[in-house]
């Protein structure tokens, strides 16, 4: 789909274009002086939850992520909506609500946007942000023997579709929206804090999808730990019922020729990997000699942070 582009923007006509069309990063990031760069991303989907508030919030919260997996911080954000003309405009209202308290949690201004009329509710936000440009965290900086550390927990597809085909606990579905709606701003602040150059977050490509990614952009391979990778309370139990969204399905066939999974690990357990999340999050690539430290300061300031795998040398991705 992206093939009419190649040509278009060749990145040495444009030397200030730090991240864009040839890199598989978060977001696009544009120098503007030494000390200070651009970063721009934009970010919107149909509703995963219930509540309007939540969708709204949830739909903020990622595309606000973008942002903080570059290692930068967001200023700036405008809505993009489209909204059915016959829906109630309190729903209307509370999907707005959600996403601009969600963005003034963040310290971000919305400063507007813009709507159009569909079928379906759609929601997000067009964030800008700024971050050093020696200091971008991207996808190509993972090195051999770096941890590999999550700070979020997975499950969010399974347990989502679960509700959508009314088949979900509603305390299964409360615990995954409170990690939805929380922000990746204070794992992406420990991750410029600890000089992290390594890193991305965990979105609709999953797990296994994004950190090939991370792996293939880095001249890489991964290998994570089933056993110390979080999941949401009621993530495995969907997943044995073979519940998940059709991205994840679509994830395993595109993805699933570079994975390598050990014998002792079920079908139902490999799609958790490749379960498309929303509003996942943060992978950082944690150099050892910084790893204690990181723990600890995390553990200070209240971040969860779970170490789930290493870095190593070769391709693609192995699960133990």
């Amino acid at each position: 789909m992206l093939r009419p582009l190649q040509g278009l923007f060749r990145s040495e006509d444009y030397p200030d274009l730090l991240v864009g069309l040839g890199e598989p990063d978060d977001a696009a990031v544009w120098r503007l002086d030494d000390e200070r760069a651009l970063i721009a991303t934009t970010d919107f989907f149909t509703p995963v939850v219930d509540d309007p508030y939540d969708y709204g919030a949830i739909a903020a919260a990622n595309a606000l992520s973008d942002v903080y997996a570059m290692g930068g911080q967001p200023f700036l954000a405008l809505n993009i909506a489209a909204l059915p003309p016959n829906l109630p405009v309190e729903i209307s209202a509370e999907i707005l609500r959600g996403g601009a308290e969600k963005a003034r949690e963040a310290g971000v201004v919305l400063a507007g946007g813009h709507t159009v009329q569909d079928k379906e509710p759609k929601y997000g936000l067009i964030v800008l942000g700024f971050v050093h440009p020696q200091r971008i965290l991207s996808k190509k900086g993972a090195q051999p023997g770096d941890a590999l550390v999550l700070s979020k927990p997975l499950g969010f597809g399974t347990v989502t579709t679960a509700l959508k085909r009314e088949q979900a606990d509603p305390s299964d579905v409360a615990e995954a929206v409170g990690w939805m709606k929380r922000l990746n701003r204070q794992a992406g602040e420990l991750a410029v804090e600890f000089g992290l150059r390594g890193g991305t977050d965990v979105t609709g490509f999953s797990l296994l999808g994004h950190g090939l990614e991370m792996a293939n952009a880095s001249g890489v391979g991964l290998r994570f730990f089933f056993e110390r990778i979080p999941f949401t309370r009621g993530a495995r139990r969907y997943a044995s019922e073979w519940i998940f969204p059709g991205g994840s399905a679509d994830n395993k066939l595109f993805y699933g020729s570079q994975v390598r999974f050990a014998p002792g690990i079920d079908e139902a357990s490999q799609m958790l990997l490749f379960d498309a999340q929303t509003s996942g999050g943060l992978l950082l690539a944690v150099p050892p000699r910084s790893l204690d430290e990181l723990l600890e300061r995390a553990a200070q300031v209240g971040q969860p942070l779970w170490v789930v795998g290493e870095v190593i040398s070769g391709a693609g991705i192995e699960v133990l």
